[in-house]
């Protein structure tokens, strides 16, 4: 059934549209940290959907929201006043740490950081962005423009001017051999130089651990220090928190609160995790950011019913439960359990990461090449133990990708780890 499928898939989808394994999978169902296949095969979730299942498959808080609330409206739009969605909008704007804020709920993290964005350019009047290197941010025309990973970006027509910064990756490029300190500061000082050299940027937009990169990030403090050298002139600073959001990181509920030294962001984008799989993304900005636009704007889907009911009850489970403080506990133990066994494989230069955001950078032993080849391979080994992990990687790099639901128990993050460990073995 599985192959009749695929070949279904290949006959009607695109060609661009990827899938993982040489056998691609099925997912039929899920529950908690498990989900089992259209033959019966049971695995371990570590990757939830692309960081979207954020606290468990089939949270009975959230399918209970999601089947009332279907019961008495799904839709109606942003033409009319929606409950749920100024309920959600209260709370978001409440944990941004932003003042005055205001919240635009999209269907999407792409749609996220586009209409962030259409906000910076518009308040700023101008079109030039800073990006990192590295980075990614959608896969929409404008997002792509500014996406900073070639194996993302499919073209290089763009309606904005982008620029890309040094920082976002620690271990590889110009500044790697420097202690943190001066990595700062000569990254600090490429800013500077290139802003010498172009006319004042609307923003920097940037995740403050670049995901579809590999789970990079530079030294905490960075983005602090870009924000100094930003607000003298004025640039904002777009956080994109699309997957470190939520208290995935374990240290803090946002990402950028590891370089929030200066404050909060101007404007901080957000999606995956808060629906549990439903279609959230959205947008938080100072009023006079949010409301700067001229013209008429709706969302036809963004805000919708059924997906705000089922986003407040995933907030209030991760907030209940402090699922944050469990990311920061078990995902500690995991990563390093995993630095443990990468000690013993050749292939493994590097694993990073914080909290459940974990990656294993893979290279040719001896060497500072990608092994792309070999994350496949760990890929479908681990699947045949039983467990499902992500990839990524940006220049000239391979990535494992380790993401689970936050409720995350030992036990599982044990049972993860030893399928891990055979698998990196088996390369």
């Amino acid at each position: 059934m599985t192959r009749d499928l695929l070949g279904r898939h290949r006959a009607v989808l695109p060609d661009w549209l990827a899938l993982y394994y040489e056998d691609p999978l099925e997912i039929t169902h899920g529950e908690g940290r498990h989900v089992w296949d259209a033959a019966g095969n049971k695995y371990l979730d570590f990757f939830g959907g692309i960081l979207t299942t954020m606290t468990a498959h089939a949270l009975p808080e959230v399918t209970k929201a999601v089947s009332e609330q279907a019961g008495r409206i799904n839709h109606s739009s942003t033409l009319y006043l929606n409950r749920p969605m100024v309920e959600l909008a209260e709370r978001v704007a409440h944990l941004s740490g932003i003042p005055d804020a205001r919240v635009f709920f999209t269907t999407s993290g792409t749609e996220a950081n586009d209409t962030a964005l259409l906000l910076a350019t518009t308040h700023r009047r101008s079109n030039t962005v800073l990006a990192m290197r590295n980075s990614y941010h959608g896969r929409s025309f404008s997002t792509v423009g500014i996406t900073g990973n070639s194996g993302w970006s499919p073209t290089s027509l763009t309606p904005l001017q982008t620029l890309y910064v040094h920082g976002g990756v620690r271990t590889r490029g110009p500044y790697a051999h420097l202690d943190d300190r001066d990595f700062i500061d000569a990254c600090v000082a490429d800013l500077k130089d290139l802003l010498g050299h172009t006319r004042a940027p609307a923003a920097l937009i940037a995740e403050p651990v670049q995901g579809v990169g590999g789970f990079t990030s530079p030294p905490d403090g960075l983005y602090a220090a870009f924000r100094e050298v930003l607000h003298e002139r004025g640039i904002l600073w777009i956080a994109d928190e699309v997957q470190t959001g939520w208290g995935r990181t374990g240290e803090h509920f946002w990402g950028w609160q590891a370089h929030g030294r200066g404050g909060p962001p101007d404007i901080v984008t957000f999606a995956k995790g808060i629906g549990n799989g439903m279609s959230i993304g959205g947008v938080i900005a100072r009023a006079e950011i949010m409301n700067c636009l001229d013209a008429n704007s709706i969302s036809t889907f963004g805000g919708t019913q059924v997906t705000m009911a089922a986003g407040l009850a995933n907030l209030n489970h991760l907030l209940e439960h402090d699922l944050q403080g469990n990311a920061r506990r078990v995902g500690g133990l995991l990563i390093e359990r995993l630095r443990g066994v990468a000690a013993q494989v050749p292939h493994v230069r590097e694993v990073r990461g914080r909290g459940l955001m974990i990656g294993i950078e893979l290279t040719r032993p001896g060497t500072d090449e990608a092994a792309p080849e070999a994350a496949s391979a760990v890929l479908e080994e681990a699947r045949a133990g039983g467990l499902l992990i992500g990839k990524g990687g940006g220049h000239s790099t391979s990535a494992l990708r380790i993401a689970p639901p936050m409720s995350l128990t030992v036990a599982e993050a044990e049972e993860g780890a030893a399928i891990l460990d055979r698998a990196l073995r088996s390369i």
